[in-house]
């Protein structure tokens, strides 16, 4: 298994990539097409950047990539046409980048982990809920969306949640995942905005979006 994983290190190396994640998501696009050319795509927790890196390739240049995190992402090896905003993504608008609603809606985001299973999990599904919730604003109709989220007890209320919100919808789990990791990919392709699928009875859940975002984002 070791091998196996170093093989995914060497080729981000060689392909100047900033981290294994980015063979998740050319696995997933591979798979279900989820960018196109030309589209326009919002990378939620970007850093390191690997997502947006790929992003870009795949839209080309005629499309347009918007890379959002706390931290700030190195720009050694990231393509000029991304754009790297450092900031807080409760406070991001579309607007604010010029753009109505995007094309697709990236999200590789995972909250800082505790060791604590059961806590991760239910914190990660909360990340999730709160994209969704802002992915009825952000993505347009029939956009598309990919975000990870820690396997566990809620990540079926998860899946059920993005299928009621989506034409098509599939949890999936790259090649490129570490053999003990929990982490799963929610893929939802065709965006259907009028559904009104609230959040799943998961306690630790966030509410659908008020005027001012919850301070538990990211926590």
């Amino acid at each position: 298994m070791r091998d196996v994983q170093d093989h995914w290190f060497r080729e981000a190396k060689r392909q100047g990539y900033r981290s294994r994640a980015a063979f998740k998501l050319i696995e997933i696009d591979d798979r279900w097409r989820v960018m196109a050319r030309g589209d326009l795509v919002l990378d939620a927790g970007a850093a390191p950047g690997s997502w947006s890196q790929v992003a870009a390739k795949r839209v080309g240049p005629r499309g347009r990539v918007v890379a959002v995190d706390l931290k700030k992402i190195d720009t050694h090896l990231m393509p000029e046409e991304i754009e790297l905003i450092e900031g807080d993504l409760r406070k991001f608008e579309p607007t604010s980048v010029g753009v109505e609603r995007f094309d697709v809606l990236l999200s590789d985001m995972a909250p800082d982990t505790t060791g604590d299973p059961f806590g991760d999990h239910h914190r990660s599904v909360r990340l999730c809920n709160d994209l969704l919730d802002r992915a009825r604003h952000w993505l347009r109709p029939g956009g598309n969306l990919v975000m990870k989220v820690f396997e566990g007890e809620a990540y079926r209320d998860l899946l059920d949640r993005t299928a009621g919100m989506f034409e098509k919808s599939k949890g999936f789990k790259p090649k490129a995942s570490r053999g003990e990791s929990v982490e799963m990919f929610v893929t939802g392709l065709g965006h259907r905005p009028e559904a009104q699928v609230e959040a799943s009875d998961d306690p630790h859940a966030l509410a659908p979006p008020r005027p001012k975002p919850s301070p538990g984002w990211g926590q």
